[in-house]
């Protein structure tokens, strides 16, 4: 896959003048610099990881997912150029194409992980109502359509802004916008359906 098709994979996320903390990585990497290339690696991998994770559910297939993005950021580092997009969100957009294609060839989805925040020193009681409440919350993700629960993944667990977000999935922020309000309301109406269940 020539740079041109690669860097089409995720549209601009900044100006051509802003700079890329990564970029003076990359290119040492690029000139065989193994030191630089291990820095990326620490820096990006456990992100990489999480993304892939919920995307996928499986350890070892996030671990590929991310060794994958890795290996391909190598191949190109010698034609990089910068301004097209931050070497974070390229590798983002690579580890998200990569989950998605390892879900299509799969034919079914795994749970995304719960909320972190709910979590905490709690009474057995207060614990049992979390993992409750916890596995609602999984169930109800896995249900969403495939591009509202990368939406949520990228905006609400990952933390990225709307525009890297829409970025990253190769939407525009009104799409993305459209995405989120669409799989809060969802997940809203699976909520309430769960406590009238209850």
């Amino acid at each position: 896959m020539s740079l041109e098709v690669i860097s089409r994979m995720s549209q601009p996320l900044v100006d051509a003048h802003v700079d890329d903390p990564d970029l003076a990585l990359l290119r040492a990497a690029g000139l065989g610099d193994q030191s630089a290339a291990l820095q990326l690696v620490r820096t990006h991998a456990p992100a990489l990881q999480r993304l892939a994770w919920r995307m996928l559910g499986d350890e070892q297939e996030a671990q590929d997912v991310v060794q994958e993005s890795c290996l391909r950021l190598w191949r190109v580092a010698g034609e990089w150029r910068p301004g097209e997009a931050r070497i974070s969100t390229w590798l983002h957009t690579v580890a998200m194409n990569l989950s998605r294609d390892r879900l299509r060839r799969r034919r079914e989805t795994y749970p995304v992980e719960s909320f972190e925040w709910l979590a905490g020193e709690d009474s057995p009681e207060q614990d049992m109502e979390r993992d409750r409440r916890s596995a609602r919350v999984q169930q109800a993700l896995t249900q969403l359509p495939e591009r509202q629960r990368e939406a949520l993944i990228l905006s609400h667990f990952e933390g990225y802004s709307q525009s890297e977000a829409a970025s990253v999935m190769g939407v525009s922020v009104e799409a993305l916008e459209s995405l989120l309000s669409r799989a809060r309301r969802s997940l809203r109406q699976r909520w309430l359906i769960g406590e009238n269940e209850s």
